[in-house]
């Protein structure tokens, strides 16, 4: 059969029947056998091809290593049949708007602009943020040499304030890789930073796209989205989008396991990140995996005769002494500050009057729960006697036994520690909300938190507490008042992913002193993982306070840097692969 006979018509979301054989010269000019190279994979244009066996032979001859997408395939089934051990029809559903159903967006002032990708540092943010999506990037390189072409069509999004990328996506236009006689185009690649606190940007990256493409006179976009992906088909349908009945085929590699590898009694769907990225490092090994309590994020690893109980990144390597030493923040301190390590001056609650007093003296205080984590119970810049009494209740929910400490500003930064070398460093910022100028502040914080619980599997958000609403109104806000367009309010003190803070590596910037403390502190509470928090004044200088040792830390929070390959190195060192 003759693939180049068939179209999709213009009714074509309504019924299969709506494929109609065409031969007409237009259809004769379309460029045969065509794909583009997307630098993550190809992109196949299977309708381009004169028969399924010839679709089925460029899929399984190239990209095994790369995320191959044959798309517009109109007997997937017949496909896959033919190479059922290479290729697998992918779980997506394709939806399309047509120019003429499109309807612009106001024309708000928005805190962040969309421009094309110009230079060599906005292409390797944007493999940034899709290693942070779980995305197959591109070459930087790549997309900066094709970003001038006109097949692919690069876009991001720039925070108007300090010029950082916080989105992405990439449009190919079908009239320049086909000569598509149905005048198409496609998005591909949408992705907007997990960390970024500005609500609208997909949307905005989406709608810059389409009108790149109606403006050049092209006739329809279409996008293929996972099924399960609810979050990104509500926008699609919100702006107009509508299903349509077209099929992609992806070539099976390690990249698409999940999506044809049936689940196992082994399977850890519903594990948390912490736990999951683990096991899936130690499944990848070969290490057996025994699931004790997914609630709980317990698990065994075992390899031969050698097993290991875990509970997330806390393994039995880790004693019950040093886990003692960190899970108090009063023996923390003290041991550190006993092995020469900057801490932050601290007194234990016991009198008012000398909490008090220690409160004037230091001038602003950080109020703590002494044994707690998730940043429950603290209460950050503490200044008044009011405040500190509110503070000391909220702390005593968690832990009688509350310690008040100086107040240090400067950035939240977590090291992580893993036998004794530093594997990932990470700056945890509070969250901030930022206006519009027509919602209020307590709308700000539920998007807000729609987005983050969307980015962490469900472990960020900010929580609608006492803590919350006393930051808020220390900058002159009640929750139900209208936050100026542009304004940033920052809506709580701590830093912690559990409540709404963000984190954004810095590995690569650490200075070599702020490393050797990570080590050293470490060292001295014996203790072979952790996670470090010290307040810095800069991630590349020396200057430093560690305030908190953590005997559980979340290393899926530090993606891409190789945490859990670390971990199962430490575990099983007999399992690490040699570079030679």
């Amino acid at each position: 059969m003759n693939r180049s006979k068939y179209r999709i018509g213009k009714k074509y979301g309504q019924s299969l029947r709506n494929w109609e054989r065409m031969d007409t010269p237009e259809t004769r000019n379309m460029k045969s056998d065509t794909w583009v190279e997307m630098g993550w994979g190809r992109l196949v244009f299977a309708h381009t091809f004169k028969s399924n066996r010839q679709i089925a032979d460029a899929m399984c001859s190239h990209g095994y290593d790369s995320r191959d997408i044959a798309m517009y395939i109109i007997d997937p089934h017949v496909v896959v049949a033919m190479a059922p051990d290479k290729l697998f029809l992918d779980p997506s559903h394709t939806f399309r708007m047509w120019s003429h159903s499109y309807r612009p967006g106001k024309m708000d002032s928005e805190p962040f602009s969309v421009c094309r990708l110009s230079t060599i540092e906005e292409a390797k943010e944007t493999n940034r943020i899709y290693s942070a999506c779980h995305m197959k990037g591109a070459d930087p390189d790549f997309i900066l040499s094709n970003r001038a072409g006109k097949e692919r069509t690069y876009l991001v999004a720039k925070n108007l304030s300090d010029k950082r990328i916080i989105g992405t996506v990439t449009g190919v236009d079908h009239v320049r890789s086909f000569d598509d006689p149905e005048n198409g185009a496609s998005l591909w690649s949408l992705a907007v930073d997990p960390q970024s606190d500005l609500p609208g940007v997909g949307m905005a990256l989406v709608r810059h796209l389409l009108e790149h493409y109606f403006t050049k006179g092209r006739a329809f976009v279409d996008i293929s989205v996972m099924h399960d992906n609810q979050s990104a088909i509500n926008l699609y349908e919100k702006l107009g989008f509508q299903r349509i009945p077209a099929f992609c085929v992806k070539r099976k590699n390690p990249i698409n396991e999940h999506l044809y590898v049936a689940a196992t009694p082994q399977s850890n769907h519903n594990l948390n990140p912490y736990a999951r990225i683990i096991v899936d490092e130690a499944r990848r090994r070969g290490i057996c995996i025994d699931i004790l309590d997914e609630e709980a994020g317990l698990f065994k690893l075992t390899l031969g005769c050698k097993s290991i109980s875990c509970r997330e990144s806390l393994s039995e390597m880790t004693t019950a002494v040093a886990m003692t030493k960190c899970d108090s923040k009063r023996l923390t301190s003290k041991i550190l500050k006993n092995a020469g390590i900057s801490v932050p001056r601290q007194i234990i609650h016991q009198d008012h009057q000398e909490s008090l007093d220690f409160m004037k003296e230091m001038k602003r205080v950080v109020v703590k729960p002494v044994q707690g984590e998730q940043g429950d119970g603290i209460s950050v810049d503490i200044s008044s006697e009011e405040e500190l009494k509110n503070a000391l209740l909220n702390a005593k929910k968690v832990c009688d036994n509350v310690a008040i400490e100086e107040y240090i500003q400067g950035e939240d930064l977590r090291i992580i520690v893993i036998n004794q070398e530093v594997v990932a460093g990470a700056v945890r910022r509070p969250p901030s909300i930022t206006g519009t100028g027509q919602h209020t502040v307590i709308e700000l914080v539920k998007k807000y938190n729609r987005r983050r619980m969307a980015a962490t599997d469900g472990e960020s958000h900010i929580p609608i507490d006492d803590e919350t609403l006393r930051c808020i109104r220390t900058e002159g806000y009640e929750y139900e008042d209208v936050l100026p367009n542009k304004e940033i309010l920052i809506v709580r003190k701590t830093a912690n992913l559990h409540t709404g803070g963000t984190i954004h590596d810095v590995t690569e910037r650490l200075s070599e002193s702020l490393k050797s403390v990570a080590v050293k502190a470490a060292a001295a509470l014996d203790i072979p993982v952790t996670g470090l928090d010290l307040m810095v004044k800069d991630v590349e200088a020396d200057e430093y306070a560690v305030i908190e040792a953590n005997e559980r830390p979340g290393l899926a929070n530090h993606e891409p840097q190789p945490t859990a390959e670390k971990f199962i190195d430490f575990l099983f060192p007999e399992t690490i692969v040699s570079a030679s």
